[in-house]
């Protein structure tokens, strides 16, 4: 508690103010006597602390945290071991434009460069993949930084901050005079631009002369929020439109306009392509997949990423949901604005989906033992409801999954972005239960992927965060073993990418939770079914083929 006899106030409670001001109500920690006082002070300031086992987990957590609820995460680790285990989820917060602050310890200010227990660079370590990184070098200063690095964390795209306390720095008391607590509300600007007006009307021209126009929806639809002004530009201009990243879900499956299965069609033969929230990335081929005669226009929050690995014929900076609202504002009343000659575009495009669908209808029912991983993803389709927020933790099963789960509203996807990290998975799904304790969570692992943070599952059960997990297990790193395979023959497959036959049912069920084993396709749905009634954290342990290759996997360019 501040010593209101002296008026004076620790780091620890000034960085709970800081964060208490910018709406964070709990914190994702593993203890180390760096950073105790920030506990205490978020004792008084109500912010609850939520232990876990691994740093790592903490710090996907944080990053999942604020995709679930758009307010930045906070993840709080000691130093040196315990800044360097968070390293891996700021990489991804950072790679997937998931704003989050992680509070790392640091040895005392007094013992600088003198050895000091777990004294590491820990800014000069985060500061290629952050966007801010800080030493918060006066305890006055703490509660200021801290808003700091979270003002930083809206610049451009968002992403992660980083700062790092000296213990002496964080327990030292000053008085409250001279420490200045920002004000909730008053220490940070509006991020939401609507863009460059002329390009809007730009963009609204060209998509209302456009003959076969699509649209690809991608996380900064999710991020800023803006999935009703998505579903009004395709609905009102008469666009198909497919989805990537946190944008799944903005349309639901059988609407007339979302599109999945034929995205590389599309991409060829249209002649506009709108890329909303998406870099041209690996995931995009690196742009190299849309049509060189296809006039493409760019919307993303982040300049430097318009433009980024292909040239492009618009580029619009700014909110994807204020972009999309103000090009439909400027579309509407144009004759029919384009809509009614795109039935026949949107008939060509559902013959392709549905051509897709239907050269893969044998592998998505198939009875084969062991089971195919299109059996597998299409049973947990079918399984998920409107509430139901699905996360993807793998990665040759994850890409069957990619295919073939379709969440059925905005928001309800969650995969780890384009880091490829594994490990996402449970520290996903506590962020996201304690979040949105009204939704059911629904959880697909690889074998090798749970393994990277799988005992936090006892963190599942000792909060009583109820989910329902399947692993997809072929005890195998399988998306790797494709490559080798691929590359140096079937007698190289096995190196190093074998792991052992792994009941995690059983793993379950030692934690607290609910554990089943399905060997039988016909048993996945009562199996899931019953996970769902237990009320507890659960895992599905589901045996999949080892030697079916999802398509994604077999089509990457590093293999080839």
């Amino acid at each position: 508690m501040p010593d209101d006899s002296q008026n004076v106030i620790s780091g620890g409670h000034l960085v709970a103010k800081a964060l208490k001001a910018e709406g964070v109500d709990r914190i994702y920690t593993l203890c180390g006597g760096h950073i105790i006082d920030i506990y205490d002070g978020c004792v008084d300031e109500g912010i609850e602390v939520v232990d876990v086992r691994h740093e790592q987990v903490a710090a996907h957590a944080a990053d999942g945290y604020a995709r679930v609820t758009g307010k930045p995460g906070c993840a709080v680790v000691t130093a040196g071991p315990g800044t360097t285990d968070a390293v891996t989820g700021v990489a991804n917060a950072f790679r997937a434009e998931s704003p989050m602050l992680l509070i790392g310890g640091q040895g005392a200010l007094t013992q600088h460069k003198m050895g000091s227990l777990q004294d590491l660079p820990h800014v000069d370590m985060m500061n290629p993949i952050t966007k801010f990184a800080a030493t918060v070098p006066d305890t006055a200063r703490a509660a200021d930084m801290v808003s700091m690095a979270f003002r930083e964390c809206y610049h451009g795209a968002p992403g992660p901050s980083f700062l790092e306390i000296p213990r002496d720095v964080l327990d030292a008391k000053v008085p409250v005079s001279t420490a200045r607590v920002p004000k909730a509300g008053a220490y940070r600007a509006s991020t939401r631009s609507p863009g460059d007006p002329q390009s809007v009307e730009k963009l609204a021209d060209l998509l209302v002369h456009a003959e076969k126009p699509v649209v690809l929806l991608g996380s900064q639809v999710w991020t800023t929020r803006g999935t009703e002004a998505a579903v009004q530009l395709v609905r009102t201009l008469n666009i198909p439109a497919y989805m990537n990243g946190a944008g799944r879900g903005t349309l639901p499956p059988g609407d007339p306009h979302h599109f999945q299965l034929s995205r590389r069609y599309a991409f060829s033969n249209a002649d506009v392509i709108v890329i909303v929230g998406t870099p041209f990335d690996f995931r995009m081929g690196y742009g190299k997949r849309l049509s060189s005669e296809a006039t493409v226009v760019q919307i993303d929050l982040d300049y430097r990423t318009v433009g980024k690995n292909r040239d492009i014929d618009l580029g619009i900076v700014g909110d994807a949901g204020l972009v999309l609202k103000s090009v439909t504002d400027a579309a509407s009343g144009r004759l029919d604005a384009g809509a009614s000659r795109r039935k026949e575009w949107l008939d060509e495009l559902r013959a392709a989906e549905q051509a897709a669908l239907d050269k893969r209808l044998p592998q998505l029912r198939s009875d084969a033992s062991p089971i195919h991983p299109y059996r597998l993803v299409s049973e947990i389709n079918d399984f998920l409801t409107e509430d139901s927020l699905y996360i993807g933790d793998g990665g040759d099963i994850v890409t069957f999954s990619g295919q073939v789960v379709q969440p059925k509203s905005p928001g309800h996807w969650m995969d780890p972005g384009p880091l490829g990290t594994l490990g996402v998975g449970v520290p996903f799904v506590l962020a996201a239960k304690q979040a949105r304790p009204d939704k059911e969570v629904v959880a697909l692992f690889g074998d090798g992927a749970f393994s990277l943070t799988g005992w936090d599952f006892e963190t599942l059960v000792r909060y009583d965060l109820p989910f329902v997990g399947i692993v997809g297990n072929n005890s195998s790193m399988n998306q790797i073993r494709y490559g080798q395979a691929a590359k140096y023959g079937k007698d190289r497959e096995r190196v190093g990418n074998t792991l052992g036959d792994v009941p995690y049912d059983k793993f379950a069920q030692m934690l607290g939770g609910y554990g089943e084993e399905v060997r039988d396709p016909a048993d996945i749905a009562p199996a899931l079914r019953r996970a769902r009634e237990s009320g507890k954290p659960s895992l599905i342990n589901v045996w999949v083929d080892p030697d079916a290759y999802a398509p994604g996997t077999m089509n990457q360019t590093m293999y080839k």
